[in-house]
């Protein structure tokens, strides 16, 4: 059974869908607003892991993750480089998209922008408005927090104290420090729409509220998120939701810890985050990518070059190994010793790791000491028996950690992922291998993709 910390009870708890089977999850995007750097990228990471090990575990999975394509931020910097606010957040939506390919990211099944969805946002704000948990002041639209009685409890501080230290936007006609922005005023150069208020554009909270009861329902599985969102987004976001549906929204709340450079958090705005165009440049996506899961994902991760290259090192001897699996036959003797035993049952502690909260770093150290066992077995002149579940136990983290190097693939439309595990089943097929084919192509098909074996080999489009 799947272990899942939640933030919100701060206890780690067995997993229980609200629908059999199904997983639903929203994971709060990025703000295109300039260059992706490596802090964006270890939350998709996780969560493309977290996808996975449904997936693998049976699991049909429901993936929501937004782009907050419109802020105060955008138009900022839409002004500064002479641009317009749509056209900045496309190109650098589209960068980061190609960025997240490159780390074989799985892509979500709905990636919803604020701009797509501004009358479903209008609408939940007057649905607040109506039920007495939002006033109008002036041209803005603001949050009662005092409407709450539960406000607070996911940063697990009293009202009062949430605000120490924290910059607070304050406007004469609040009724509270605390209460928060549902619609805000545009000046008429500025981008905006029209609403029963003025014209304006949503405060940045209530967007998550409204897209993910749109595609998820009023209540869903897990909602994600760096620990830095907890407070005030998504304090803010669960008291929207309770305000409107009278529930919480999210029954696991899952945050992910943030990556640091010497101990200080990394980000545009504190001038210290590394681009991570530029760090895909000179290193392989795939030692960025796995370097990302070294650590507990609730973990902070203290970012370096020497830990990144140190991390590649070691990713290269797995790399090693799976070369030397290519042409070794499906394993057909049985050996009794300790190294053997350890081979054949890597799966399930492999599993084992990630249904425990997810726990890449744990997973990771049982694939390096199952490469140890494996190279005890070819010392001891068993190549062929040794060589065989090394492959097969490969794949078997491959299809969740997404550690492999590019390998051939007859299908040149798909993403890497999808083409490296339609290779990795033809693979299987020709060692005839085939409860390993049939196991990848069940991943995929709960992935959301067809396979359909032709004379002109497999063909995979996504969806039925």
């Amino acid at each position: 059974m799947i272990h899942i910390y939640d933030s919100l009870t701060r206890t780690k708890r067995p997993f229980a869908p609200l629908r059999a089977g199904e997983v639903s999850i929203y994971v709060c995007g990025v703000t295109p607003y300039a260059e992706a750097h490596v802090g964006h990228a270890r939350p998709a990471v996780i969560w493309d892991v977290i996808k996975r090990h449904f997936i693998r575990r049976g699991y049909i999975v429901h993936h929501v993750q937004n782009f907050t394509d419109i802020d105060d931020k955008i138009v900022r910097q839409s002004q500064l480089t002479r641009t317009t606010a749509e056209a900045l957040g496309q190109h650098y939506m589209a960068e980061y998209n190609h960025l997240m390919e490159q780390l074989q990211v799985m892509p979500p099944d709905f990636a919803p922008r604020v701009t797509d969805n501004i009358e479903r946002i209008v609408l939940f704000i007057q649905d607040l408005i109506d039920r007495q948990k939002a006033y109008i002041a002036g041209g803005d639209v603001y949050f009662s927090v005092d409407t709450d009685e539960s406000y607070g409890q996911l940063s697990a501080r009293r009202v009062a104290e949430l605000y120490q230290g924290v910059r607070v936007d304050v406007h004469e006609n609040k009724r509270e420090p605390a209460d928060f922005a549902l619609w805000k005023q545009a000046p008429a150069d500025e981008p905006g729409w029209k609403s029963p208020w003025g014209y304006g554009r949503p405060g940045w909270h209530i967007e998550c509220s409204a897209m993910s009861s749109h595609y998820l329902g009023s209540q869903f599985d897990l909602h994600g998120g760096g620990i830095d969102l907890i407070f005030p987004h998504h304090e803010n976001e669960r008291a929207q939701s309770r305000g409107v549906f009278g529930c919480d929204s999210a029954q696991y709340w899952v945050h992910n810890g943030l990556i640091t450079q010497s101990g200080v958090k990394m980000s545009k705005s504190l001038g210290n985050g590394l681009g991570l165009k530029d760090i895909m440049d000179d290193v392989d996506p795939l030692i960025l990518r796995t370097y990302l899961l070294s650590v507990h994902y609730r973990n902070p991760l203290d970012f370096s070059l020497k830990g990144l290259d140190e991390w590649g090192r070691g990713l290269q001897r797995i790399w090693r190994l799976w070369e030397e699996c290519q042409t070794a036959p499906a394993p057909s003797e049985w050996v009794e010793e300790p190294w053997a035993q350890n081979l054949r049952t890597f799966e399930g502690r492999f599993l084992d790791c990630l249904d425990d909260d997810f726990n890449s770093a744990k997973a990771f150290a049982e694939v390096f000491d199952m490469m140890h066992n494996a190279y005890q077995g070819m010392k001891q002149n068993h190549r062929d028996f040794a060589l065989g579940w090394a492959r097969h136990n490969l794949i078997q983290a491959h299809m969740i950690l997404g550690l492999l190097p590019q390998v051939k693939s007859s299908n040149q439309n798909q993403d890497d992922l999808t083409k490296r595990l339609l290779a990795l089943r033809e693979q299987a097929r020709n060692h005839r291998d085939y409860a390993e084919a049939d196991q990848i192509r069940s991943f995929l098909m709960k992935a959301g993709y067809t396979i359909e074996d032709t004379p002109n080999g497999p063909r995979i489009i996504f969806g039925s």
